[in-house]
């Protein structure tokens, strides 16, 4: 079966953490060795003089082609129009997508056309799927149902995408909730939980992890990991290390928020005691994970973090919000705390989760059978039932 995804999220040598989890799937998928995969990885570059800024000057050297850790990845350019031109994305995607995979699908048929994420990516896929005469599956993540699927400028296009799709895929019950609240046939969704890498997230001795990034032995040690942005609401960590005298918090993520961040702990008179790490590189995430003793994720809306899952496999307990997805995966008190975006009530969880100290086996059952190869497995069942292939 030869299978054309498209994801505008995948990782690359300057944004490595960017969408890893797409990549870890798409990999597995490729070991299989029974699906010939082209990833399509469009960059959106701005036009003049904003092509100039460092970040888009770092993108436009991205090689075109490159086979990367097992997968053919293609990187056409389209037209970017940073924080206004949501709305024009999609329709950029395709017409620069279009004309390679028409060429491609000549030489030799695709039998699906796959989309990793709703924003731009489904859209666009559904668009260029209706061209070639092929169907199509997209995958639902979080925040592009939660967030793009309510946007003014997106959430028409969003609502056709999945309506146009001859499958849908996602990642929590909750997340296949909100796609038919937004008029998606919940006949055409399937659960597709997020994998896992249990060779590299599993429990470590935690004294030799603190050893390693410098912290003391002795000290309760909380970690938060993700984009600085107030969705992820690292902010409520902060608030809550105040009311936890002699805790230490590692934040690993950058942002726009950083600098808000910085202000609040200062404020709070807890900066000494507020580490940030900037961007970790998820093969060193495990050590960081397993040098916590709890994952403080106080997120407004998520589809199923795999901060969330990483840090259970390591046998790290999480504290977060009570989201659908959360409720899920966090169904035993040994596993974690779901609690409002509140300082006192964050520090609550955090305090009750130390006095307990479930064993990190008792932890790591939370996430028991989940692997990227039965997420692969699962994704190409998927794709076959769609295909007919």
């Amino acid at each position: 079966m030869r299978v054309l995804s498209i994801s505008t999220l995948y990782p690359n040598e300057h944004t490595p953490n960017f969408g890893v989890f797409v990549e870890r799937q798409m990999q597995a998928v490729a070991k299989r060795g029974d699906v010939d995969l082209t990833l399509v990885n469009p960059i959106g570059l701005p036009p003049f003089p904003l092509s100039l800024h460092p970040r888009y000057r770092q993108l436009r050297d991205l090689p075109e082609r490159e086979h990367r850790s097992g997968v053919n990845v293609l990187r056409p350019r389209f037209s970017l129009l940073p924080m206004v031109g949501a709305r024009f994305n999609a329709g950029a995607i395709v017409r620069a997508v279009l004309p390679l995979v028409r060429r491609l699908h000549a030489e030799q048929k695709f039998n699906l056309v796959d989309a990793q994420f709703f924003h731009p990516d489904g859209y666009a896929a559904v668009r260029i799927a209706a061209v070639l005469g092929l169907p199509v599956s997209i995958k639902a993540r979080g925040a592009d149902i939660q967030h793009w699927g309510r946007q003014r400028a997106t959430a028409a296009q969003v609502r056709k995408a999945g309506r146009r799709a001859t499958g849908l895929l996602a990642v929590s019950n909750g997340l296949i909730d909100d796609m038919t609240a937004l008029g998606m046939p919940r006949e055409k969704i399937t659960l597709h939980r997020t994998g896992l890498d249990a060779d590299l997230f599993r429990p470590y001795d935690r004294r030799l992890c603190r050893d390693q990034l410098g912290l003391p032995r002795d000290k309760p040690v909380l970690a938060t990991v993700g984009a600085l942005i107030p969705r992820k609401g690292q902010r409520y960590a902060i608030e809550a290390l105040a009311k936890l005298p002699g805790a230490i918090l590692l934040i690993a993520g950058k942002g726009d928020d950083e600098a808000m961040l910085h202000r609040l702990a200062a404020q709070l008179g807890v900066a000494e005691r507020v580490r940030f790490l900037g961007a970790v590189p998820h093969a060193e995430l495990p050590v960081l994970l397993n040098a916590a003793d709890v994952l403080v994720l106080p997120s407004s809306s998520e589809g199923l973090a795999n901060a969330w899952v990483e840090a259970l496999a390591c046998g790290t307990p999480v504290v977060t919000t009570p989201i659908p997805g959360a409720q899920e995966l966090i169904t035993d008190p040994d596993w974690g705390r779901l609690v409002p975006r509140d300082g006192s009530a964050i520090a609550a969880a955090v305090s009750a989760l130390l006095a307990e100290r479930s064993s990190p086996e008792r932890v790591q059952e939370a996430v028991a059978g989940m692997s990227w190869q039965a997420n692969a497995a699962a994704l190409v069942e998927h794709w076959r039932r769609l295909a007919g292939a």
